[in-house]
Protein backbone atom coordinates (compact mmCIF):
# COMPACT_ATOMS: atom_id res chain seq x y z
CA UNK A 1 0.00 0.00 0.00
CA UNK A 2 3.05 2.25 0.22
CA UNK A 3 2.67 3.46 -3.40
CA UNK A 4 -1.04 2.84 -3.84
CA UNK A 5 -2.46 4.71 -6.81
CA UNK A 6 -4.41 7.24 -4.77
CA UNK A 7 -3.84 10.25 -2.57
CA UNK A 8 -4.33 8.21 0.61
CA UNK A 9 -1.20 6.11 0.03
CA UNK A 10 1.03 5.66 3.09
CA UNK A 11 3.90 7.64 1.57
CA UNK A 12 1.66 10.69 1.17
CA UNK A 13 0.62 10.45 4.82
CA UNK A 14 4.07 9.79 6.29
CA UNK A 15 6.14 12.28 4.30
CA UNK A 16 5.36 16.01 4.32
CA UNK A 17 4.79 17.60 0.93
CA UNK A 18 7.91 19.72 1.35
CA UNK A 19 10.07 16.60 1.61
CA UNK A 20 8.39 14.94 -1.36
CA UNK A 21 8.91 18.10 -3.36
CA UNK A 22 12.60 18.06 -2.42
CA UNK A 23 12.89 14.43 -3.56
CA UNK A 24 11.20 15.23 -6.86
CA UNK A 25 13.70 18.03 -7.47
CA UNK A 26 16.40 15.41 -8.16
CA UNK A 27 14.41 13.58 -10.87
CA UNK A 28 14.83 13.92 -14.63
CA UNK A 29 12.10 14.97 -17.03
CA UNK A 30 10.96 11.43 -17.89
CA UNK A 31 10.68 10.34 -14.25
CA UNK A 32 8.84 13.50 -13.28
CA UNK A 33 6.28 12.89 -16.01
CA UNK A 34 5.79 9.32 -14.79
CA UNK A 35 5.38 10.46 -11.21
CA UNK A 36 2.78 12.98 -12.35
CA UNK A 37 0.58 10.06 -13.44
CA UNK A 38 0.60 8.29 -10.05
CA UNK A 39 -2.01 10.37 -8.27
CA UNK A 40 -3.48 13.84 -8.02
CA UNK A 41 -1.16 14.73 -5.18
CA UNK A 42 1.93 13.57 -7.04
CA UNK A 43 0.76 15.30 -10.19
CA UNK A 44 0.72 18.61 -8.36
CA UNK A 45 4.13 17.98 -6.80
CA UNK A 46 5.81 16.62 -9.92
CA UNK A 47 4.62 19.50 -12.08
CA UNK A 48 5.53 22.18 -9.56
CA UNK A 49 7.57 24.81 -11.33
CA UNK A 50 10.43 24.54 -8.85
CA UNK A 51 11.19 21.04 -10.20
CA UNK A 52 11.57 22.35 -13.74
CA UNK A 53 14.48 24.76 -13.37
CA UNK A 54 16.69 22.69 -15.71
CA UNK A 55 15.26 20.86 -18.72
CA UNK A 56 17.02 18.97 -21.49
CA UNK A 57 14.71 17.73 -24.25
CA UNK A 58 17.41 16.40 -26.55
CA UNK A 59 16.30 12.79 -26.04
CA UNK A 60 12.86 13.70 -27.43
CA UNK A 61 14.05 15.78 -30.37
CA UNK A 62 12.06 13.91 -33.01
CA UNK A 63 8.78 14.38 -31.20
CA UNK A 64 8.98 17.85 -29.72
CA UNK A 65 6.85 20.48 -31.40
CA UNK A 66 6.35 24.13 -30.67
CA UNK A 67 3.25 23.61 -28.55
CA UNK A 68 5.21 21.39 -26.15
CA UNK A 69 7.72 24.18 -25.56
CA UNK A 70 4.86 26.62 -25.02
CA UNK A 71 3.25 24.31 -22.45
CA UNK A 72 6.55 23.84 -20.65
CA UNK A 73 7.07 27.58 -20.49
CA UNK A 74 3.63 28.07 -18.97
CA UNK A 75 4.29 25.37 -16.39
CA UNK A 76 7.77 26.58 -15.43
CA UNK A 77 7.35 30.32 -15.72
CA UNK A 78 9.95 32.26 -13.79
CA UNK A 79 11.42 29.10 -12.24
CA UNK A 80 13.17 27.97 -15.43
CA UNK A 81 16.87 28.77 -15.51
CA UNK A 82 18.31 26.31 -18.04
CA UNK A 83 16.69 24.80 -21.15
CA UNK A 84 18.17 22.67 -23.91
CA UNK A 85 16.20 22.23 -27.13
CA UNK A 86 19.25 20.95 -29.00
CA UNK A 87 18.16 19.28 -32.22
CA UNK A 88 14.45 19.99 -31.75
CA UNK A 89 13.73 20.53 -35.44
CA UNK A 90 10.03 21.25 -34.95
CA UNK A 91 10.49 24.29 -32.72
CA UNK A 92 10.15 27.69 -34.39
CA UNK A 93 9.98 31.41 -33.68
CA UNK A 94 6.37 31.48 -32.42
CA UNK A 95 7.00 28.89 -29.73
CA UNK A 96 10.14 30.63 -28.59
CA UNK A 97 8.39 33.96 -28.41
CA UNK A 98 5.85 32.45 -25.99
CA UNK A 99 8.72 30.83 -24.13
CA UNK A 100 10.60 34.12 -23.80
CA UNK A 101 7.49 35.89 -22.52
CA UNK A 102 6.84 33.25 -19.85
CA UNK A 103 10.40 32.38 -18.78
CA UNK A 104 12.06 35.71 -18.23
CA UNK A 105 14.64 34.39 -15.78
CA UNK A 106 16.23 31.99 -18.26
CA UNK A 107 20.02 32.08 -18.05
CA UNK A 108 21.15 29.18 -20.25
CA UNK A 109 19.43 28.35 -23.56
CA UNK A 110 20.61 25.77 -26.09
CA UNK A 111 19.01 26.01 -29.54
CA UNK A 112 21.77 24.14 -31.36
CA UNK A 113 20.38 22.68 -34.58
CA UNK A 114 16.92 24.27 -34.25
CA UNK A 115 16.96 25.11 -37.92
CA UNK A 116 13.49 26.71 -38.06
CA UNK A 117 14.37 29.67 -35.89
CA UNK A 118 15.29 33.04 -37.38
CA UNK A 119 16.22 36.52 -36.20
CA UNK A 120 12.72 36.80 -34.71
CA UNK A 121 13.74 34.45 -31.89
CA UNK A 122 16.68 36.62 -30.89
CA UNK A 123 14.41 39.65 -31.00
CA UNK A 124 12.10 37.92 -28.51
CA UNK A 125 14.99 36.94 -26.26
CA UNK A 126 16.29 40.49 -26.36
CA UNK A 127 12.91 41.89 -25.38
CA UNK A 128 12.06 39.53 -22.52
CA UNK A 129 15.18 37.64 -21.33
CA UNK A 130 17.63 40.20 -20.01
CA UNK A 131 19.25 37.65 -17.64
CA UNK A 132 20.45 35.40 -20.46
CA UNK A 133 24.09 34.39 -19.98
CA UNK A 134 24.71 31.39 -22.26
CA UNK A 135 23.14 31.03 -25.71
CA UNK A 136 23.85 28.32 -28.28
CA UNK A 137 22.65 29.04 -31.83
CA UNK A 138 25.05 26.71 -33.65
CA UNK A 139 23.78 25.52 -37.04
CA UNK A 140 20.82 27.92 -36.94
CA UNK A 141 21.66 29.00 -40.45
CA UNK A 142 18.93 31.64 -40.78
CA UNK A 143 20.55 33.77 -38.09
CA UNK A 144 22.00 37.04 -39.40
CA UNK A 145 23.59 40.21 -38.09
CA UNK A 146 20.14 41.36 -36.92
CA UNK A 147 20.19 38.68 -34.22
CA UNK A 148 23.51 39.84 -32.85
CA UNK A 149 22.31 43.44 -32.81
CA UNK A 150 19.18 42.40 -30.88
CA UNK A 151 21.19 40.41 -28.33
CA UNK A 152 23.51 43.36 -27.85
CA UNK A 153 20.60 45.63 -27.04
CA UNK A 154 18.66 43.34 -24.69
CA UNK A 155 21.05 40.78 -23.18
CA UNK A 156 23.92 42.75 -21.61
CA UNK A 157 24.87 39.86 -19.27
CA UNK A 158 25.69 37.48 -22.12
CA UNK A 159 28.89 35.60 -21.35
CA UNK A 160 28.89 32.71 -23.82
CA UNK A 161 27.61 32.67 -27.40
CA UNK A 162 27.85 29.94 -30.00
CA UNK A 163 26.99 30.96 -33.56
CA UNK A 164 29.06 28.29 -35.30
CA UNK A 165 28.02 27.59 -38.90
CA UNK A 166 25.81 30.70 -38.97
CA UNK A 167 27.50 31.72 -42.18
CA UNK A 168 25.42 34.84 -42.81
CA UNK A 169 27.11 36.64 -39.92
CA UNK A 170 29.67 39.29 -40.91
CA UNK A 171 31.91 41.80 -39.15
CA UNK A 172 28.97 44.18 -38.80
CA UNK A 173 27.13 41.69 -36.61
CA UNK A 174 30.20 41.10 -34.46
CA UNK A 175 30.71 44.83 -34.09
CA UNK A 176 27.13 45.30 -32.88
CA UNK A 177 27.38 42.32 -30.51
CA UNK A 178 30.54 43.28 -28.66
CA UNK A 179 29.51 46.88 -28.12
CA UNK A 180 26.63 45.76 -25.90
CA UNK A 181 28.05 42.49 -24.56
CA UNK A 182 31.51 43.46 -23.43
CA UNK A 183 31.49 40.76 -20.74
CA UNK A 184 31.71 37.91 -23.24
CA UNK A 185 33.94 35.11 -21.97
CA UNK A 186 33.39 32.46 -24.65
CA UNK A 187 32.69 32.97 -28.35
CA UNK A 188 32.33 30.11 -30.82
CA UNK A 189 32.50 31.17 -34.48
CA UNK A 190 33.34 27.91 -36.27
CA UNK A 191 32.40 27.94 -39.92
CA UNK A 192 31.49 31.64 -39.99
CA UNK A 193 33.21 31.91 -43.33
CA UNK A 194 32.43 35.59 -43.96
CA UNK A 195 34.36 36.81 -40.94
CA UNK A 196 37.48 38.83 -41.63
CA UNK A 197 40.22 40.35 -39.50
CA UNK A 198 38.06 43.42 -38.89
CA UNK A 199 35.66 41.31 -36.84
CA UNK A 200 38.49 40.12 -34.59
CA UNK A 201 39.67 43.67 -34.10
CA UNK A 202 36.25 44.56 -32.64
CA UNK A 203 36.45 41.57 -30.29
CA UNK A 204 39.96 42.47 -29.17
CA UNK A 205 38.92 46.05 -28.47
CA UNK A 206 35.71 45.33 -26.53
CA UNK A 207 36.02 41.89 -24.86
CA UNK A 208 38.85 41.98 -22.30
CA UNK A 209 37.24 39.11 -20.33
CA UNK A 210 37.37 36.66 -23.25
CA UNK A 211 38.64 33.22 -22.19
CA UNK A 212 37.60 30.96 -25.09
CA UNK A 213 37.60 31.72 -28.82
CA UNK A 214 36.90 29.21 -31.59
CA UNK A 215 37.61 30.29 -35.18
CA UNK A 216 37.83 26.89 -36.84
CA UNK A 217 37.67 27.12 -40.65
CA UNK A 218 37.26 30.91 -40.65
CA UNK A 219 39.35 30.90 -43.79
CA UNK A 220 39.77 34.65 -44.24
CA UNK A 221 41.42 35.21 -40.86
CA UNK A 222 45.08 36.27 -40.96
CA UNK A 223 47.79 37.29 -38.51
CA UNK A 224 46.48 40.86 -38.25
CA UNK A 225 43.16 39.90 -36.70
CA UNK A 226 44.49 37.31 -34.29
CA UNK A 227 47.31 39.54 -33.07
CA UNK A 228 44.66 42.09 -32.09
CA UNK A 229 42.88 39.38 -30.09
CA UNK A 230 46.11 38.47 -28.27
CA UNK A 231 46.83 42.09 -27.37
CA UNK A 232 43.30 42.83 -26.15
CA UNK A 233 42.35 39.54 -24.49
CA UNK A 234 45.10 38.73 -21.99
CA UNK A 235 42.87 36.24 -20.13
CA UNK A 236 42.60 33.98 -23.16
CA UNK A 237 42.88 30.31 -22.19
CA UNK A 238 41.55 28.44 -25.22
CA UNK A 239 42.08 29.28 -28.89
CA UNK A 240 41.04 27.19 -31.87
CA UNK A 241 42.34 28.41 -35.23
CA UNK A 242 42.35 25.04 -36.98
CA UNK A 243 41.98 25.41 -40.72
CA UNK A 244 43.00 29.09 -40.67
CA UNK A 245 45.77 28.36 -43.13
CA UNK A 246 46.91 31.97 -43.53
CA UNK A 247 48.34 32.34 -40.04
CA UNK A 248 52.09 32.24 -39.36
CA UNK A 249 54.53 32.18 -36.44
CA UNK A 250 53.53 35.77 -35.72
CA UNK A 251 50.45 34.38 -33.96
CA UNK A 252 52.47 32.05 -31.75
CA UNK A 253 54.76 34.94 -30.84
CA UNK A 254 51.78 37.15 -29.97
CA UNK A 255 50.23 34.42 -27.82
CA UNK A 256 53.51 33.91 -26.00
CA UNK A 257 53.93 37.62 -25.32
CA UNK A 258 50.33 38.41 -24.31
CA UNK A 259 48.43 35.30 -23.19
CA UNK A 260 50.40 33.47 -20.47
CA UNK A 261 47.27 31.66 -19.22
CA UNK A 262 46.76 29.78 -22.48
CA UNK A 263 45.78 26.15 -21.80
CA UNK A 264 44.35 24.91 -25.11
CA UNK A 265 45.70 25.62 -28.59
CA UNK A 266 44.26 23.99 -31.71
CA UNK A 267 46.03 24.91 -34.94
CA UNK A 268 45.50 21.82 -37.07
CA UNK A 269 46.18 22.30 -40.80
CA UNK A 270 48.08 25.54 -40.20
CA UNK A 271 51.02 24.52 -42.34
CA UNK A 272 52.98 27.79 -42.08
CA UNK A 273 53.72 27.37 -38.37
CA UNK A 274 57.29 26.33 -37.52
CA UNK A 275 59.57 25.38 -34.64
CA UNK A 276 60.54 29.02 -34.19
CA UNK A 277 57.01 30.06 -33.26
CA UNK A 278 56.35 27.06 -31.03
CA UNK A 279 59.61 27.71 -29.19
CA UNK A 280 58.42 31.20 -28.24
CA UNK A 281 55.03 29.83 -27.27
CA UNK A 282 56.39 27.03 -25.07
CA UNK A 283 58.83 29.31 -23.28
CA UNK A 284 56.05 31.71 -22.26
CA UNK A 285 52.86 29.63 -21.94
CA UNK A 286 53.69 27.12 -19.21
CA UNK A 287 50.04 26.20 -18.50
CA UNK A 288 49.41 24.51 -21.86
CA UNK A 289 47.35 21.33 -21.43
CA UNK A 290 46.06 20.46 -24.89
CA UNK A 291 47.68 21.07 -28.27
CA UNK A 292 46.38 20.00 -31.67
CA UNK A 293 49.23 20.37 -34.16
CA UNK A 294 47.92 17.96 -36.79
CA UNK A 295 49.32 18.73 -40.24
CA UNK A 296 51.67 21.41 -38.93
CA UNK A 297 54.03 19.85 -41.40
CA UNK A 298 57.07 22.05 -40.76
CA UNK A 299 57.58 21.22 -37.08
CA UNK A 300 60.38 18.89 -36.02
CA UNK A 301 61.71 17.34 -32.84
CA UNK A 302 62.79 20.83 -31.78
CA UNK A 303 59.19 21.69 -30.92
CA UNK A 304 58.85 18.56 -28.78
CA UNK A 305 62.05 19.39 -26.94
CA UNK A 306 60.69 22.84 -26.01
CA UNK A 307 57.33 21.42 -24.93
CA UNK A 308 59.04 18.78 -22.78
CA UNK A 309 61.09 21.43 -20.99
CA UNK A 310 58.59 24.25 -20.54
CA UNK A 311 55.08 22.71 -20.50
CA UNK A 312 54.76 20.41 -17.46
CA UNK A 313 50.93 20.35 -17.60
CA UNK A 314 50.59 18.95 -21.11
CA UNK A 315 47.88 16.26 -21.23
CA UNK A 316 46.81 15.89 -24.87
CA UNK A 317 49.10 16.27 -27.88
CA UNK A 318 48.22 15.60 -31.52
CA UNK A 319 51.14 15.34 -33.94
CA UNK A 320 49.37 13.43 -36.70
CA UNK A 321 50.79 14.05 -40.18
CA UNK A 322 53.82 15.84 -38.70
CA UNK A 323 56.12 13.79 -40.86
CA UNK A 324 59.41 15.23 -39.57
CA UNK A 325 58.89 13.98 -36.01
CA UNK A 326 61.30 11.19 -35.04
CA UNK A 327 61.95 8.85 -32.12
CA UNK A 328 64.32 11.42 -30.64
CA UNK A 329 61.52 13.95 -30.23
CA UNK A 330 59.34 11.36 -28.51
CA UNK A 331 62.31 10.47 -26.28
CA UNK A 332 62.48 14.05 -25.02
CA UNK A 333 58.74 14.12 -24.51
CA UNK A 334 58.86 10.84 -22.58
CA UNK A 335 61.54 12.29 -20.31
CA UNK A 336 59.79 15.65 -19.93
CA UNK A 337 58.06 17.14 -16.93
CA UNK A 338 54.58 16.22 -18.21
CA UNK A 339 55.38 12.58 -18.96
CA UNK A 340 55.03 10.80 -15.63
CA UNK A 341 51.82 12.27 -14.22
CA UNK A 342 50.10 14.38 -16.90
CA UNK A 343 50.31 13.11 -20.48
CA UNK A 344 47.10 11.20 -21.29
CA UNK A 345 46.75 11.18 -25.08
CA UNK A 346 49.28 11.34 -27.90
CA UNK A 347 48.32 11.08 -31.58
CA UNK A 348 51.03 10.10 -34.05
CA UNK A 349 49.05 9.02 -37.13
CA UNK A 350 51.03 9.20 -40.36
CA UNK A 351 54.36 9.93 -38.70
CA UNK A 352 56.51 7.70 -40.93
CA UNK A 353 59.77 8.13 -38.97
CA UNK A 354 58.30 6.83 -35.71
CA UNK A 355 59.45 3.31 -34.72
CA UNK A 356 59.04 0.95 -31.79
CA UNK A 357 61.74 2.97 -30.05
CA UNK A 358 59.18 5.72 -29.48
CA UNK A 359 56.95 3.26 -27.65
CA UNK A 360 59.86 2.37 -25.41
CA UNK A 361 60.31 6.06 -24.57
CA UNK A 362 56.62 6.34 -23.60
CA UNK A 363 56.68 3.50 -21.07
CA UNK A 364 57.30 5.95 -18.25
CA UNK A 365 54.13 7.92 -19.06
CA UNK A 366 52.00 6.31 -16.36
CA UNK A 367 48.96 8.49 -17.07
CA UNK A 368 48.90 7.65 -20.79
CA UNK A 369 45.41 6.42 -21.74
CA UNK A 370 45.43 6.43 -25.54
CA UNK A 371 47.92 6.48 -28.39
CA UNK A 372 47.09 6.78 -32.11
CA UNK A 373 49.48 5.10 -34.55
CA UNK A 374 47.53 4.77 -37.81
CA UNK A 375 49.84 4.43 -40.82
CA UNK A 376 53.02 4.42 -38.75
CA UNK A 377 54.71 1.88 -40.98
CA UNK A 378 57.61 1.14 -38.63
CA UNK A 379 55.47 0.33 -35.59
CA UNK A 380 55.07 -3.40 -34.95
CA UNK A 381 52.73 -5.57 -32.93
CA UNK A 382 55.65 -6.65 -30.79
CA UNK A 383 56.41 -3.03 -29.91
CA UNK A 384 52.82 -2.42 -28.88
CA UNK A 385 52.78 -5.57 -26.74
CA UNK A 386 55.90 -4.44 -24.91
CA UNK A 387 54.25 -1.07 -24.23
CA UNK A 388 51.18 -2.85 -22.88
CA UNK A 389 53.24 -4.74 -20.33
CA UNK A 390 54.07 -1.39 -18.70
CA UNK A 391 50.73 0.33 -19.40
CA UNK A 392 48.10 -2.44 -19.32
CA UNK A 393 45.11 -0.10 -19.56
CA UNK A 394 46.27 1.93 -22.53
CA UNK A 395 44.22 1.95 -25.75
CA UNK A 396 46.36 1.68 -28.87
CA UNK A 397 44.86 2.37 -32.30
CA UNK A 398 47.05 1.21 -35.17
CA UNK A 399 47.15 -0.13 -38.73
CA UNK A 400 49.45 -2.93 -39.72
CA UNK A 401 50.79 -3.88 -43.11
CA UNK A 402 49.24 -6.97 -44.70
CA UNK A 403 50.64 -10.41 -44.18
CA UNK A 404 52.73 -11.51 -47.15
CA UNK A 405 50.30 -13.45 -49.37
CA UNK A 406 51.03 -17.12 -50.00
CA UNK A 407 51.95 -18.40 -53.46
CA UNK A 408 49.08 -18.73 -55.89
CA UNK A 409 47.14 -21.95 -55.72
CA UNK A 410 45.17 -23.19 -58.67
CA UNK A 411 45.84 -20.05 -60.67
CA UNK A 412 44.34 -17.65 -58.08
CA UNK A 413 45.79 -15.52 -55.30
CA UNK A 414 44.06 -14.72 -52.03
CA UNK A 415 43.84 -10.98 -51.37
CA UNK A 416 44.99 -9.64 -47.99
CA UNK A 417 43.92 -6.27 -46.54
CA UNK A 418 45.59 -4.05 -44.01
CA UNK A 419 43.91 -4.41 -40.67
CA UNK A 420 43.07 -2.02 -37.90
CA UNK A 421 43.52 -3.16 -34.33
CA UNK A 422 42.46 -1.62 -31.05
CA UNK A 423 44.40 -3.07 -28.15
Amino acid sequence: QMFSNNDEAVINKKLPKELLLRIFSFLDVVTLCRCAQVSRAWNVLALDGSNWQRIDLFDFQRDIEGRVVENISKRCGGFLRKLSLRGCLGVGDNALRTFAQNCRNIEVLNLNGCTKITDATCTSLSKFCSKLRHLDLASCTSITNLSLKALSEGCPLLEQLNISWCDQVTKDGIQALVRGCGGLKALFLRGCTQLEDEALKYIGAHCPELVTLNLQTCLQITDDGLITICRGCHKLQSLCASGCSNITDAILNALGQNCPRLRILEVARCSQLTDVGFTTLARNCHELEKMDLEECVQITDSTLIQLSIHCPRLQVLSLSHCELITDDGIRHLGNGACAHDRLEVIELDNCPLITDASLEHLKSCHSLERIELYDCQQITRAGIKRLRTHLPNIKVHAYFAPVTPPPSVGGSRQRFCRCCIIL
